[in-house]
């Protein structure tokens, strides 16, 4: 049975303090952000969902994704969202060498830079792994490593859309970053949490806002 935290526990924070994890700040801030898109009708399933509520967010896209749909990618970036890089070929860190894991997110920042002009540096690993000697590399490339505290879970076909929603409004605190899955798999959670989410953001006084 897969195991994952839901509350990113203080103990893995400690062990990689390089990453970000979180983003306290004095204000009531949330950090949503959206893996594995652009997908067509689920990213735009997203972006209308925050355009409603005035928030913004941060994708962290595939760059093979992103070569399919350059038109939903340049929706995120027209509408002021925050964007990272997710690998061209969303790999697993700790089954791929270094050498190739470096080439995928090259391949993947080409896909943005050759649409964007923000020259931000934001990368999450996906599955959250990532070797030591990765780790090292990305951020000498430029790359602030984005983790999360909070796992939406959108992902698991286990659970009910409303176990997901509990998983983000039980664990949620100012300077979260708590992550979605704007993809196919990841969708039947995701269009009832989402909304959702965002309604008791808005009512407990929170703003989403994007990573820079």
């Amino acid at each position: 049975m897969k195991f994952y935290w839901i509350k990113t526990n203080r103990f893995i924070k400690m062990l990689f303090p390089n990453f970000i994890w979180s983003i306290p700040s004095g204000s009531k801030k949330v950090y949503l952000t959206f893996d594995d898109g652009p997908i067509p009708e689920i990213t735009d399933f997203v972006l209308d969902q925050l355009s409603g509520f005035n928030a913004k967010a941060t994708f962290f896209c595939i760059g093979d994704n992103i070569r399919k749909n350059p038109d939903i990618f340049r929706k995120i970036l027209d509408q002021g969202h925050a964007f990272g890089n997710h690998t061209f070929h969303h790999l697993n860190g700790w089954r791929t060498p270094l050498p190739e894991y470096l080439d995928n997110i090259r391949l993947c920042q080409d896909e943005i830079d050759a649409l964007a002009t923000d020259t931000a540096r934001l990368m999450r690993p996906p599955y959250a792994k990532v070797s030591a000697s990765q780790s090292r590399k990305i951020r000498e490339m430029g790359y602030k490593i984005v983790m999360w505290d909070v796992l939406s879970a959108d992902f698991d076909l286990r659970i009910t859309p409303e176990k997901c929603l509990e998983n983000v409004l039980k664990n949620v605190r100012p300077g979260s970053i708590v992550i979605f899955h704007d993809s196919q798999k990841a969708f039947g959670n995701l269009k009832y949490a989402l909304p959702e989410t965002l309604k008791y953001l808005k009512k407990n006084g929170y703003e989403c806002d994007a990573i820079r």
